[in-house]
């Protein structure tokens, strides 16, 4: 029988600890990161913050910095003294800075340090404290393209941190604290300015986070053998907006209380976006990004940009970045393009340069787990079509990689499903032919690499004549709309397949409307499909829903912010990310 919590509905238990810290012995353990933009802080506001726990204060002890091996070139320094005084050196016009000096750390204690620049004064705050002011060296910050290290500043050996670090955070462009402050319960999170959160994983040492500022995530090397810690300073997640449910799955049907399912970050994505588009009447394509939130229904948002117009690519995701590859620039093919932008799911911004493709593609097919967004055929009309798949890492800038090969080029997917572990393509064409479509279905393990396989087929080969819409939980895949048996036929069908059994494709409704060119996204339990081009032909704004694990006819959500056709939709929650 279930229990009725009244502490779990009243959000008073215990709330879920947050354990992640870093235990550095202070003879060459530390985590470090090559020199990039984020840390050319010029005049920029700016926060450096954490927990830090001394494990002794016998001698000088640099905690974080960038510098030369020969002691030169310092940009930026954290000290404390052998008697816990604290320091933080910078570097304007050539000639060191000091900001501190005064307030002593006790050893076998957390405090929370954070180093604050706000219109170019510095101030440097202990446990909350405002405790030193530096407004007279208010210049410009030298870059002195050293290496950023947490354990010990930059490439300069002596003098290591030996202790432990947790919630260590950069955030450029943002003072944080302007005041004294009550220092924070709850785990820090990546914020749009955040260039590095990291310290803060109890199974990873490297792992780190960032937001949308700066050109590329820092990538963490461990050196020496700093270690996950049990040690750390109590913090729990912000559970702001209700109490975490964690791990709940299953549940006697006589329980008086069943709580839903999932963890609370889980229950908390739910983001739509969709991208890359002609509009209108397929005419020009656009650099629009728009949003909904998948579990309401209403009109479509502004999200912000792509680095250029275009359309005819595909996105993928995980559960905080957004990824779409390939397209054109302009309607016709000369603009095709290599380019791969990304986005951060759960901000607003334009998008940023994420890597390129192996070569100029439109149309290609994008399916993608937590970590991967794996990438399929395409052309490069009027050059040759692809049968090369190939894969990048959802988290980490770079190019795209070799995957493997589909059966067949093929562009102009109907989309592509994801679940845990399987990403499928459904139809495309072989050939630049409007009336060569074909009905096969195709699928890859993701973390596998290697040749696409033969999973089943569509239903019917004429109704899938140019791209429909995908959506997919992590049992089901789902195609809505396409093309009809000749250029300015639509069709308005749903079919869905199990994605774990080989099989052809099954009838589940009808869409509101007969497209082609349909963007689709979901999150767990709701498909969403919209857009497209009608038989007039013309682009449309309409946009239904479906819930997934039914079947059924598609139900109006609202509208797009413009007619839009043949772009690319991915959200924070589908199938292959729950």
């Amino acid at each position: 029988m279930g229990i009725l919590r009244v502490d779990k509905l009243s959000g008073l238990e215990a709330p879920t600890p947050v354990t992640g810290s870093v235990e550095f012995d202070g003879s060459g353990d530390y985590l470090q990161t090559p020199d990039s933009e984020i840390f050319s802080l010029g005049t920029n506001d700016y926060t450096i913050e954490g927990w830090f726990y001394f494990t002794t204060l016998s001698a000088t002890q640099r905690v974080f910095g960038q510098r030369a091996a020969n002691a030169s070139e310092l940009q930026m320094m954290l000290e404390t003294n052998a008697s816990g005084e604290l320091r933080y050196y910078f570097a304007i016009s050539n000639s060191s800075k000091v900001l501190g000096g005064s307030v002593a750390t006790q050893i076998n204690t957390w405090h929370h340090i954070a180093v604050v620049r706000k219109n170019l004064v510095h101030t440097l705050y202990v446990d909350g404290v405002s405790v030193a002011t530096n407004s007279t060296d208010t210049g410009t910050l030298e870059n002195r393209s050293q290496p950023f290290s947490i354990g010990r500043q930059g490439n300069y050996t002596s003098d290591a941190f030996n202790g432990h670090i947790s919630n260590f955070r950069i955030c450029k462009g943002t003072a944080v604290y302007t005041s004294d402050f009550t220092v924070p319960t709850h785990a820090l999170e990546v914020t749009q300015d955040t260039v590095l959160l990291c310290c803060n994983n109890p199974d990873s040492v490297t792992a780190s986070d960032h937001g949308t500022v700066g050109a590329a995530p820092p990538t963490l090397t461990a050196n020496g053998d700093p270690t996950v810690s049990s040690i750390n300073p109590g913090l729990t997640r912000d559970f702001t907006n209700g109490t975490e449910f964690n791990g709940v799955t299953t549940f006697d049907t006589q329980g008086y209380f069943v709580p839903p399912s999932g963890t609370t970050t889980q229950r908390g994505r739910g983001r739509g976006v969709f991208s890359a588009a002609t509009s209108p009447n397929d005419t020009t394509s656009t650099n629009n990004i728009d949003y909904i939130t998948i579990a309401t229904s209403g009109n479509t948002q502004d999200f912000g940009d792509l680095d250029e117009n275009r359309q005819a690519t595909s996105g993928g995701s995980n559960s905080t970045r957004g990824l779409f590859s390939g397209g054109s620039s302009t309607v016709s093919p000369s603009g095709n393009r290599n380019t791969i932008s990304y986005i951060t799911i759960a901000a607003t911004g334009n998008a940023v340069n994420f890597g390129d493709l192996s070569g100029l593609k439109r149309y290609t097919g994008s399916t993608s787990d937590k970590t991967r967004t794996v990438i399929a055929g395409g052309a490069n009309a009027p050059g040759p079509l692809t049968d090369i798949i190939e894969y990048v890492t959802t988290q980490s800038l770079g190019d795209a990689q070799t995957f493997g090969d589909l059966s067949t080029a093929t562009w102009a997917f109907a989309g592509t499903a994801s679940s845990p572990t399987r990403g499928i393509y459904f139809g495309g064409s072989p050939s630049l032919s409007s009336s060569d479509s074909v009905n096969t279905i195709a699928y890859v393990t993701i973390q596998t690499l290697g040749d696409a396989q033969d999973f089943g087929d569509l239903t019917n080969v004429n109704a899938y004549t140019g791209p429909g819409g995908i959506v997919s939980s992590t049992t089901r895949g789902i195609r809505g709309g396409g093309g009809g048996a000749n250029p300015f036929a639509r069709v308005n069908t749903i079919d869905y397949i199990t994605m774990a059994t080989l099989g052809n494709a099954q009838d589940f409704g009808d869409l509101s409307y007969s497209a082609n060119g349909v963007m689709g996204c979901s999150s767990l339990t709701r498909g969403i499909f919209a857009g497209g081009k009608d038989t007039s032909p013309a682009n449309v704004n309409t946009i239904d829903y479906i819930t997934i694990a039914s079947t059924g006819n598609a139900q109006d959500f609202g509208d797009m912010r413009g007619t839009y056709a043949f772009g690319s939709a991915l959200s924070d929650c589908h199938g292959g990310i729950s």
